[in-house]
């Protein structure tokens, strides 16, 4: 399991892939796997972490060095305990690392590649040169259906363990931002929401990079009253007592959204989603149930105010059905057989970071591919 080399695994704070690769790791050693990390930092999860740094290297990201040099640590490492340790696949969750897939290939390794990010604008030629060595595994729906043309084998969505995540009914009188401070994540306009509902707007999440900053001082600073708290970067604590007293989760992105961990994220919590409509939004909100999914900024005020009546158990009951750790792991359990099977025939050394020792097993108890 290949994970970049920025965070810990689970992150202290921010780290999308890293909390979801962290839950993904846990659920299959728990059904039966053993599983073999390659990252950097601590390893908060039940499986091996093989560490390729001194440190995790945060203060790279934006900047493609570290994971390219991480790809090619990743893929010494590999070659070196492909054989010893009898891996059967790569599960790649890195930008960089499918280019090593030549070098697992002479093992008889293939590589499973999750997009975490856009498929659209330049990452496509990258996806598309990949070809049919990439098994590539889409977090949405709507990724798929904007590159139906590449090499998909599933779509599994992203999810969380529910029980890590509390729960509370009652909410405080405050709406929440939490994510990048960016023009397509769009906090001026949670803001501009917050202000027109006559409700307090807590600001959380990352705003470091230069990008975050110039957007921050040109669209955020302006509009922040009295009333509004710029929080800051939250921990994975900090996180979940914003999540669980908000009244709402303002979620007004303004591009094709490949997933959004922070909507289940609140949802778990009883807290309901407020978004407009981008990417995969509409998979993961149940419109008048979870949350509301708005089509123009305007409705949004509107929409803070109605969710506040819904009900809080219906929304983490939803999390439980659709998007719980088991899900996750049994999707790509499912995909694992699926292209173990068939490269069969054409492998000879059995590698991967996944040592699927229970196997056949297994896969006569699993659902169908979803």
């Amino acid at each position: 399991m290949v994970v970049p080399p920025y965070f810990d695994i689970p992150p202290k704070a921010y780290g999308g892939v890293e909390a979801v690769v962290a839950d993904l790791v846990d659920a299959l050693t728990d059904r039966g796997h053993r599983v073999t990390l390659f990252g950097a930092g601590e390893n908060g999860t039940r499986g091996r972490l093989v560490s390729l740094w001194d440190r995790i290297q945060s203060d790279g990201l934006g900047n493609p060095f570290p994971e390219v040099l991480h790809a090619l640590k990743v893929r010494r490492a590999i070659e070196e305990l492909a054989v010893l340790d009898g891996l059967d696949l790569v599960h790649d969750h890195t930008f960089a690392g499918p280019l090593n897939m030549p070098a697992y290939g002479a093992l008889g390794l293939p590589t499973v590649v999750t997009v975490h990010g856009p498929v659209t604008g330049d990452p496509y030629p990258y996806y598309r040169a990949l070809g049919s060595d990439a098994h590539l595994v889409a977090i949405s729906d709507r990724q798929r259906e904007l590159a139906p043309d590449l090499n998909w084998v599933g779509r599994v969505h992203n999810a969380l363990r529910v029980p890590d995540w509390p729960f509370q009914p009652e909410k405080q009188d405050y709406a929440l931002f939490l994510g990048r401070f960016t023009e397509e994540k769009a906090p001026h306009l949670a803001l501009e929401a917050a202000h027109a509902a006559d409700i307090p707007l807590i600001l959380a999440g990352k705003c470091a990079e230069p990008p975050e900053l110039r957007y921050f001082d040109s669209a955020v600073r302006p509009l922040l009253t009295e009333h509004d708290h710029m929080f800051g970067m939250a921990d994975a604590a900090a996180k979940r007592t914003l999540l669980t007293g908000a009244r709402c989760l303002l979620f007004p992105v303004r591009w094709e959204e490949p997933f959004g961990m922070v909507m289940i994220e609140a949802m778990v919590c009883g807290t309901p989603v407020v978004a407009l409509r981008g990417g995969a939004v509409a998979e993961v909100i149940v419109d008048g149930v979870t949350g509301r999914v708005c089509d123009d900024p305007s409705e949004l005020p509107t929409a803070i105010k109605e969710v506040q009546t819904y009900d809080p158990q219906a929304m983490r009951d939803h999390v439980l059905a659709h998007f719980g750790a088991d899900t996750l792991s049994r999707g790509y359990e499912e995909i694992y057989h699926r292209v173990l099977r068939a490269r069969a025939p054409h492998r000879g050394n059995r590698v991967t970071a996944i040592h699927a020792r229970s196997a056949n097993a297994a896969h006569q108890s699993m659902p169908p591919a979803r």
